[in-house]
């Protein structure tokens, strides 16, 4: 880091260190003027279970980063891209050539469907899994090839190895999956992403591993130049709204995807980047979420299983649950008390997803079901 790079960052004044910790039941404050989001509610009105966000908000590091560097936003300055690049580089002990930033991991998955589809094929991805990205693989001529879940709803690895052809230019995983919560074994990743060829992608999603104590696959990109790890700040770092996400890649596939963007790593607002170089310092709050999240999940999930609902185990902040032995109807008792769901994603079982919120919401969520 140059002496004037060092001086800008000292100015600008991140000061985290020096922040005291509230209680993290705190952190979240009320969502925005009810009369500009007035779909969107706050606390006292509706309870939002349908996204996966979290609950307790930003670390109050990334607080105290958005609010004492606002004045800067009228600059560019590209230093802060560079320096968080440094700083997510050193968390998943790779080299800062190994980094690309996007807008949310949303954006890492669209550079990678652009790049993917340059050459005509198709791609696989197990079903259901998060798929809303993949619209521009459609758009662009890739074929679809869905892989059905086991019958406990994890990712058939296998049957996902036997569909790969000469023409598959992509495959992903979700790990852990969305909507089912389940996870993948790190020695079945690692053995599937060794059987895949070379001239394959792997796009592995990582969006929720903060919420296990499974380690990153990150360590595999330099054997691995095919392998691509996209990783959100959205989740457990509670930064859905500040969009900003990053790709884990060899070097080489990192200048790749770069040349899918038109503004390399500058996508993320400034306010955006330093919140994410304070968050990464918080290792306080991320502690915090993953306990007060299990502690929620588990409450919830038993619940759940008295109401006749069965329930996958969850390896994330939401849960997977069946309806098919509830008897009343589920949706309207959601609308009829405020509180937003998500829908059926296998109606075959009628499955759905729940995002797990705080534990009063969970408890509200429970009892408007009882």
């Amino acid at each position: 880091m140059t002496a004037n790079r060092r001086l800008w960052l000292k100015q600008i004044g991140l000061g985290i260190a020096s922040i005291g910790l509230t209680n993290i039941k705190s952190y979240a404050s009320p969502i925005l003027s009810e009369n500009i989001f007035d779909n969107l509610g706050n606390d006292d009105k509706i309870i939002i279970l349908r996204s996966n966000e979290n609950p307790y908000g930003p670390s109050p590091l990334a607080r105290k980063a958005f609010v004492d560097n606002i004045n800067i936003s009228n600059r560019y300055n590209w230093d802060v891209a560079t320096h968080l690049i440094s700083d997510i580089a050193a968390k998943n002990s790779v080299k800062a050539e190994n980094i690309l930033l996007g807008a949310g991991s949303t954006e890492i998955l669209d550079v990678v469907a652009k790049f993917a589809s340059l050459d005509k094929g198709n791609y696989v991805i197990a079903d259901p899994s998060y798929d809303y990205w993949t619209v521009t693989l459609d758009d662009l001529g890739l074929k679809k090839n869905k892989i059905p879940l086991t019958s406990d709803k994890k990712i058939n690895l296998q049957a996902m190895q036997e569909a790969i052809n000469k023409d598959t230019k992509l495959v992903y995983i979700c790990n852990p999956n969305n909507p089912t919560g389940t996870i993948s074994e790190r020695n079945e990743l690692v053995n599937f992403i060794t059987s895949v060829p070379s001239t394959t992608l792997v796009l592995v999603d990582e969006a929720y591993l903060e919420f296990t104590k499974q380690q990153s696959l990150c360590n595999l990109i330099g054997t691995h130049p095919n392998l691509i790890i996209a990783k959100t700040f959205s989740k457990i770092y509670g930064l859905a709204g500040a969009r900003i996400g990053y790709a884990i890649a060899n070097s080489t596939m990192i200048n790749n995807l770069a040349s899918m963007q038109s503004n390399t790593n500058n996508s993320v607002s400034v306010l955006s980047k330093l919140a994410a170089i304070a968050s990464l310092k918080d290792d306080k709050f991320v502690y915090d979420c993953y306990t007060l999240n299990k502690t929620a999940r588990d409450f919830t999930i038993s619940e759940l299983k008295k109401l006749n609902c069965q329930c996958i185990d969850s390896n994330t902040n939401f849960i997977y649950f069946s309806l098919a032995n509830f008897k009343k109807d589920y949706f309207k008792l959601l609308e009829n008390n405020n509180i937003q769901g998500t829908r059926f994603y296998e109606e075959n079982g009628k499955w759905t997803r729940i995002t797990v919120g705080k534990m009063d919401e969970m408890k509200k969520f429970i009892k408007a079901l009882q």
